[in-house]
């Protein structure tokens, strides 16, 4: 017999959501560890939704908005709006039955659930102490340990990091943590080491403004998460800077100036005029507002500073050299000695989070005489963005900028007959003097670039001690990539750079040289465990990550190599095609130092220079 039309109707309005409603509390609360899987850069890119609803910062206007004419001449647009910003919040933490200080930070979520605590400038609360760590509080009973992790500067803000448990990612939307003492947590019942009001929602990494550069004639931010497509970059017009008291929560008065150039992560907006009158001495932050129905300000940990830039030492040197590391303590010395003798004068670093003591490496050769600067740039995925940082950044330090890895070795297959000992000149003539025909109408060079050979394991089962000139020499047949050396006059205003080279201003040109004038030995197929610590992340914004299971024939990739850090079959013996000892027998020769051997021993032994 068939169902009634009124009992069909009945089940489906109400049995029908009760059942749904079942599985998705299921579904939120009883997820196994299983089925959590790490945040990724692909599934944290905003929708339009998204953005609003993920991030909390949807500008909510009043509809009187007034704009004082005297600010728009000015290039500052200045609005009022009943405002309700959830850019970094001001938290303070009450835990059991007493009451914590006001701690105040902002936490930012990570790739590999890492959880980065920034506390706020001129906090005289947040500080270290072994004794009594901090401990990250994400639920009732919910809690990982709080390490130090530096100092983010511009100003300067003290950070921590920890990990997002397991059982907080079975919820979400995920809350940012609270930042409390170990000594204030209550052991017996975990379940009070808790707020009864819970935190905001915590911002991610890839939508965000994490860096502002001043100069004399603009600020330039760097936003993650708008252009987040190579080679498709929005319209200015559909931003604008806002300044505003980064010690509230509400910024009613925000101070907003007109975007000039959207390219990449790089922003570019017209300097605030009129930010000391109102804001007096606090701090201001700086972030992007997407304009539209429903205004969206990016969540920012980026503050607008006083124009900043590398100091220059006795006039601009001729060539520097920038390149982002992380975790090449043990291969500097050797990179900085080779390239200082060949003709960079000065090195610039861009610290991507390293934790080997790579400060101690730096300080170690500052004393030995080497010119050398570091510029902690901690955000993943933003090497784009720091080369950009550093065009701007080293402009009055630096003439023309080597952008290569610590991998990597400029080198010339001529130097081997015609050097007996390095020079400056073999780097230097290539820059020395303009390039240029003006003759025959043609541009100026502003850039050149370098043919890059890739070298294999070459045999190594681990990192030669010799250093990795002297420890790969057998690489692959063709040439993969290039790598430049800039003009830095010569960088489009944009800044846009695709990692190998930069866009250039109308009136310069690239100039490629030839294989048989100049090379870079790329030594990016090294031993097994130095090659597995690639697997982390890569650190280009629009190169996939190792692990990720996309594009696997992109020329970024190792042929053969699948997604996971299993090292392959044979590996020592993989990308070998041809024997390419002309470096390594060159750095033999330049580089070697004699020593005698202990008495009683027969013979002279030769290390190289950079060996400890």
């Amino acid at each position: 017999m068939a169902m009634a039309p009124n009992l069909r109707t009945l089940f489906l309005f109400v049995f029908a959501p009760i059942f749904i409603f079942f599985l998705l509390h299921r579904y939120s609360y009883d997820v196994t560890s299983d089925a959590v899987s790490p945040p990724s850069s692909s599934a944290f890119f905003p929708t339009h939704s998204d953005v609003i609803v993920s991030t909390a910062v949807s500008l909510h206007s009043t509809a009187a908005t007034t704009r004082n004419s005297a600010f728009t001449v000015n290039n500052v647009i200045a609005e009022t709006h009943a405002a309700s910003h959830a850019v970094p919040h001001q938290i303070t933490a009450r835990v059991g039955p007493s009451a914590m200080p006001g701690i105040h930070y902002v936490a930012v979520l990570l790739p590999d659930w890492e959880v980065l605590v920034i506390g706020f400038p001129d906090s005289d609360v947040l500080s270290i102490d072994v004794d009594d760590p901090y401990v990250c509080l994400f639920g009732r009973g919910i809690s990982s340990p709080a390490s130090p992790a530096g100092v983010l500067p511009f100003p300067d803000r003290l950070m921590f990091k920890c990990e997002l448990p397991i059982r907080a990612r079975r919820r979400m939307p995920y809350k940012q943590p609270v930042l409390v003492r170990s000594s204030s947590l209550n052991p017996v019942h975990p379940e009070m080491n808790f707020p009864p009001d819970l935190p905001k929602e915590i911002p991610r990494w890839n939508f965000m403004a994490y860096d502002s550069l001043t100069t004399e004639d603009d600020v330039v931010l760097f936003v993650k998460g708008v252009n987040h497509r190579q080679g498709v970059n929005r319209d200015p017009a559909e931003f604008r800077c806002t300044f505003f008291d980064g010690a509230e929560e509400e910024a009613a008065n925000a101070v907003k100036t007109v975007v000039t150039s959207s390219m990449q992560e790089v922003f570019r907006c017209k300097r605030p005029e009129e930010t000391a009158a109102r804001f007096g001495e606090k701090r201001i932050k700086v972030t992007l507002e997407i304009i539209g129905p429903d205004p969206v300000l990016v969540p920012s940990v980026a503050y607008y500073s006083p124009t900043r830039k590398l100091a220059s030492k006795g006039g601009k040197a001729l060539l520097c050299a920038v390149t982002m590391v992380r975790n090449v303590a043990k291969f500097l010395k050797e990179w900085v000695l080779y390239h200082s003798e060949i003709g960079v004068d000065q090195f610039i670093l861009y610290d991507n989070g390293s934790d080997d003591d790579l400060e101690s490496t730096v300080d170690s050769l500052r004393r030995e005489g080497f010119d050398i600067s570091t510029v902690f740039w901690l955000w993943p995925k933003t090497q784009e963005a720091g080369f950009s940082h550093s065009a701007v950044y080293a402009k009055d330090a630096c003439r023309w900028v080597m952008y290569t890895d610590v991998d990597e070795f400029v080198y010339s297959p001529a130097w081997a007959a015609a050097a007996s000992k390095p020079s400056k000149s073999l780097l230097q003539s290539l820059v020395a003097a303009p390039i240029t025909n003006p003759a025959a109408g043609t541009d100026s060079v502003g850039q050149i670039s370098i043919a890059c050979l890739e070298f294999g394991p070459s045999g190594q089962n681990r990192n030669p001690e010799s250093g990795v000139t002297q420890g790969y020499n057998c690489r692959k047949e063709g040439i993969n990539r290039h790598k430049s050396i800039v003009l830095l006059e010569a960088i489009d205003d944009s800044l846009t750079n695709v990692i190998h080279h930069f866009i250039l201003k109308p009136g310069y040109m690239t100039r490629r040289v030839g294989t048989k004038e100049m090379v870079v030995n790329h030594y990016k197929f090294q031993a097994w465990p130095e090659f597995r610590a690639k697997f982390r992340r890569r650190v280009s914004a629009y190169v996939i990550d190792w692990t990720q299971p996309l594009n696997p024939k992109s020329k970024d990739r190792a042929p053969g190599l699948g997604y996971s850090a299993v090292e392959p079959e044979n590996w020592p013996a993989k990308f070998c095609e041809v024997y390419d000892d002309g470096l390594k027998d060159l750095t033999r020769r330049w580089f070697a130092v004699v020593e005698s051997r202990p008495p009683g021993a027969e013979g002279r032994s030769a290390r190289m220079a950079w060996q400890r």
